[in-house]
């Protein structure tokens, strides 16, 4: 008889496909940033470790809460200034540990004007009295829940902002490589 308990072999079982999260009964992929691990807080507001893109010096990512407003995507007293994905997801954990902030809804996607809008500002914020403001890309990771565009779609609003408004920023190629630079033009003097 025991014998026979051990003869039979249970059917096997596929592996269950990814859950929705409960919240919007769907899985939020927003355009321009790749997600490579959600956490829950103790509210279960989804606490997202990201990134936007491939550098050519390696990968980093951010961290950004879905309940409160927490995002970081530098270290604080380290040399390399970065987040790369063991540390992200170390930020990551011992955020969504601590905080109790309630699940907000997911940012909707803003129209074209609106984030060309925000970029613009985002130049002329950056513009200074006693030179000119190098502009990167990646300096907008915090923000691009928000923005939900791609890298290519970011620069070619600034490349249409140098066209349009050479006053305000500028284009720097390099004579080595098909690297562009953007600057935001110093401020005028009075």
């Amino acid at each position: 008889m025991s014998l026979a308990l051990f003869a039979r072999r249970p059917e096997p079982v596929e592996a269950p496909a990814p859950e929705p999260w409960p919240e919007i009964g769907e899985t939020w992929k927003p355009e321009g940033v790749t997600i490579a691990q959600r956490y829950y807080n103790q509210a279960h507001a989804v606490v997202l470790v990201y990134t936007t893109d491939d550098g050519p010096s390696g990968t980093y990512y951010s961290v950004a809460c879905l309940g409160c407003h927490y995002a970081t995507a530098k270290r604080k007293r380290t040399c390399s200034t970065r987040y790369g994905l063991p540390d992200a997801a170390t930020v990551a954990n011992e955020h969504a540990t601590a905080c109790r902030a309630l699940p907000r809804d997911i940012p909707a996607r803003p129209d074209d004007d609106t984030v060309r809008e925000q970029l613009h500002a985002w130049v002329r914020r950056s513009r200074r009295r006693d030179e000119d403001t190098q502009l990167w890309v990646s300096d907008l990771d915090l923000i691009r829940l928000t923005l939900q565009r791609t890298n290519d779609w970011i620069v070619a609003v600034l490349n249409q902002l140098v066209v349009d408004e050479p006053e305000i920023a500028r284009i720097e190629r390099s004579q080595y490589s098909d690297y562009v630079s953007y600057y935001a033009r110093r401020l005028p003097e009075n």
